[in-house]
């Protein structure tokens, strides 16, 4: 194809897309390298929609708040355009469906039938199981019955969103309705996690993408999270980080440490516990759109232990006290870590004594009322 040619569109549809294949390249390769992938994988991924094999995506809605694909809404690289008409096939969403009714349910079976076991299942919200899950219901199925039947011939499942991966507010003390997330349900079945309160649509397209070039899915940690995006905590690449290992932390907002973007810990920050790319990966294609780019502390929503459990203000301890998560040591010591500790950490082995001395002192008046830093 020369310069300036169109790019092939899905057969499936009547109109061409319109995107030059040089506009389509770039499309892809964004798409790449927001996930974290070489740009070699972008090649790949226009050559697979070239060749028609653009996945077929059937996305189900439960108990929710719609956030997560009001994220999907805001990408801009690739725009929603180019996301739903050249790099996915989105067969059945019941948000951007222009179809109700009896169209929409011919859809979702004709879309099921027509690429059974290779579309893509994409679960939103929470599933309710008490009283055999009458508290949400669609065509008559309950969402129960639903996921089992659009997950048994899927060729992969995405739960989307803090909802669908663990029960995510749905899901919060008391539970009236037994909400759980998909792989509670799906039990046995590999279910790819993508947590957020919304969750970051770039995880979701970087996981599809993959799946459709490469035939396989991300490397997965032990809760069904793409390595990619989740492998670390916000802690050890927050862009306030290097206010925690001086020791300056707000003390209540509004205050001048607040005002000069200094660390959120002490305000209840949840970001050494929370293992996300949101401060790499900002919503909306917006600079410093998340938490704590806007001030506030990080209230762990990928984290089951965390979100929607543990009050939002309320200081966690450090998972990883070796470092980075505080001064660089000779011979780091394992294990956890605490409010009082975090700067203690700092003494093992001898390594920058001063600071250490320093960052321990503020830590531990912490907890008394007294100190500068704390």
């Amino acid at each position: 194809m020369g310069h300036g040619e169109l790019f092939p569109f899905d057969p499936r549809h009547e109109v061409k897309s319109g995107v030059a294949r040089r506009d389509f390249l770039k499309v892809c390769s964004l798409a790449a390298a927001a996930v974290g992938l070489p740009a070699s994988m972008g090649i790949r991924f226009a050559e697979a929609a070239e060749a028609g094999l653009k996945p077929s995506v059937i996305w189900l809605h439960f108990q929710e708040c719609t956030g997560c694909t009001e994220s999907l809404l805001r990408t801009s690289a690739p725009g929603l355009a180019e996301l739903i008409l050249d790099l996915v096939s989105l067969d059945y969403h019941e948000t951007l469906f222009a179809a109700a009714g009896y169209q929409a349910e011919e859809a979702l079976h004709t879309a099921m039938e027509k690429n059974k076991g290779k579309y893509i299942c994409v679960v939103e919200g929470a599933i309710p199981t008490k009283d055999g899950g009458v508290y949400c219901k669609i065509a008559d199925k309950t969402a129960l019955e639903l996921v089992h039947e659009v997950a048994e011939h899927a060729g992969a499942i995405v739960a989307i969103g803090s909802c669908a991966s663990f029960g995510g507010i749905p899901a919060a003390e008391p539970n009236p309705t037994g909400a759980k997330g998909a792989p509670a349900v799906l039990e046995g079945k590999t279910v790819v996690t993508l947590p957020g309160c919304p969750a970051n649509p770039y995880n979701f397209l970087g996981t599809v993408l993959q799946f459709v070039a490469l035939g396989s899915l991300p490397a997965l940690d032990e809760k069904g999270r793409p390595i990619f995006a989740y492998g670390r905590t916000i802690h050890e690449h927050c862009p306030r980080r290097a206010h925690f290992d001086a020791g300056r932390f707000v003390k209540e907002f509004g205050d001048e440490a607040h005002r000069q973007g200094h660390c959120l810990y002490r305000m209840g920050c949840k970001g050494p516990q929370t293992h996300a790319n949101c401060s790499v990966a900002h919503f909306g294609d917006v600079i410093d759109s998340w938490p704590i780019g806007l001030g506030h502390p990080c209230v762990g929503c990928t984290e089951q232990k965390l979100a929607f459990r543990v009050p939002m203000h309320d200081t966690v301890e450090i998972d990883r006290p070796q470092p980075p998560d505080t001064y660089p040591t000779i011979h780091p010591e394992s294990g956890g870590i605490g409010t009082v500790g975090a700067g203690a950490a700092g003494l093992v082995a001898g390594a920058v004594i001063g600071a250490g001395i320093m960052a321990s002192k503020k830590l531990a008046s912490d907890d008394k009322g007294e100190g500068e830093g704390v």
